[in-house]
């Protein structure tokens, strides 16, 4: 699973296309060209720009009753653990 469809996936969680339409898609932009480029420094110029983007989203998102608290944080830890071991991976 690419970084794009990781980002999308949250950006779905969070409701970001309601709330913040045009910062949600500047991210799946974003998260595009982290998937199509071949050249580390735009990789991480992009992805450094993505992680700003995402932690902004992520304070602008509003609060679910899925499960408690701890729940809702224990994912969204996972999700970012499990996107940046896909990036680490190079892909």
């Amino acid at each position: 699973m690419g970084v794009a469809e990781q980002i999308a996936s949250e950006l779905d969680d969070l409701h970001a296309g309601e709330t913040s339409p045009g910062m949600a898609a500047v991210a799946l932009d974003l998260a595009k060209a982290i998937d199509s480029v071949d050249a580390p420094t735009a990789k991480a110029v992009a992805a450094r720009e993505l992680r700003s983007i995402m932690t902004d989203l992520r304070r602008l998102a509003p609060v679910e009753l899925k499960g408690d608290a701890v729940d809702d944080i224990a994912e969204q830890r996972k999700k970012r653990r499990d996107a940046a071991r896909d990036q680490a991976a190079g892909g």
